[in-house]
């Protein structure tokens, strides 16, 4: 195998970084999908009650130094166990996945492109950029129907961390994007763009 690349697909929350994804795949089937959410550090003290006492939108809230360390292992063609996270009990569970590498790695999350050693390790850097009520319309229902939330909890967490943590730690990192891809997967000029680096990686 040649060399390992990575495409970064971040921006905010709800933002449809997902359906880019599921786009990817219907081009090249074969790449290892990373989320960002997979590094959160274990936060077991919050409920329904004290949402915002551990600040999942801030760059502090991962594992940065497990990230680069596996992206790298990843670039050098070795095999890594990717760490799972349990959104229910908010924290990281016991069980690893192993991940032997691939021509095509996707990492995407909401602050990929915030440290700069996590940014330098990253070849192709897509930035998905979708209005902010669609974003919170989105998350409000995933959160309630996916990670055990009330819908008062996913309303105060959005307006007194998530919101400003957009604008100050996500929104900003878009000038290192190579591609702004306005309304997620639903813009088919942007995908489009994307073939030929996905047709170089899986010709290969």
């Amino acid at each position: 195998m040649k060399g390992v690349k990575i495409i970064g697909i971040s921006g905010g929350s709800g933002s449809g970084k997902t359906t880019i994804v599921e786009k990817i795949a219907e081009i090249i089937p074969d790449f290892l999908f990373i989320p960002q959410d997979n590094y959160y550090k274990s936060a077991e003290y919050m409920n329904n009650k004290n949402i915002t006492a551990f600040n999942f939108d801030h760059p502090d809230a991962f594992d940065n130094d497990l990230i680069i360390a596996q992206l790298k292992k990843l670039k050098e063609c070795n095999p890594v166990e990717m760490p799972q996270y349990d959104f229910v009990h908010h924290r990281r569970k016991d069980e690893y996945i192993h991940l032997e590498p691939k021509k095509l790695v996707i990492f995407e999350g909401i602050m990929i492109f915030f440290e700069k050693r996590i940014r330098d390790l990253i070849d192709l850097k897509l930035y998905v950029d979708t209005p902010d009520d669609i974003r919170f319309i989105r998350r409000l229902k995933r959160d309630t129907a996916e990670r055990g939330r009330t819908m008062d909890s996913v309303i105060t967490q959005y307006t007194e961390v998530v919101r400003p943590g957009h604008y100050e730690f996500i929104e900003p990192t878009k000038r290192y994007a190579d591609l702004i891809i306005p309304e997620g997967g639903f813009n088919r000029n942007a995908l489009y763009a994307l073939i030929p680096f996905l047709k170089t990686i899986s010709d290969q």
